[in-house]
């Protein structure tokens, strides 16, 4: 996850899929990434660098707490409160797809908009 705070902005992108290797290998010789691998326990999962060694964004395989994500690029949106935003998500016609759960040491939870579109939303640690 990204360094990024301000609420209402975009922190990370990542994408969930069932070949994280081959898509990780797909966007290194497309866009010309470096990869540095992240242990998930049993696997890894990769944040991929610009060639400075910016972390960009991750590719991480469909299993253990990703299982259930849909395959695509998901953006994070920096949130106050991840459990409130799940909330009023449902208020307001959507469907909350994961958490909030813990993740890089703040909060997250996977929506669906009422158009279909799903997103995620990171609240990040408190100090």
């Amino acid at each position: 996850m990204s360094e990024a705070t301000e609420i209402g902005k975009v922190g990370w992108i990542d994408m969930t899929v069932d070949d994280a290797p081959a898509l990780r290998d797909f966007y290194k010789a497309v866009v010309g990434y470096e990869s540095e691998d992240i242990n998930m326990g049993d696997y890894s999962d990769y944040v991929m660098k610009t060639p400075a060694g910016e972390g960009v964004s991750g590719i991480c395989h469909a299993r253990g707490s990703n299982a259930d994500l849909p395959a695509g690029w998901l953006i994070y949106i920096i949130v106050a409160d991840a459990a409130q935003s799940a909330e009023a998500c449902e208020a307001e016609g959507g469907e909350v797809l994961v958490g909030p759960r813990s993740l890089a040491g703040g909060q997250f939870c996977v929506i669906r908009d009422p158009a279909g579109a799903v997103a995620g939303l990171y609240q990040p640690k408190q100090d």
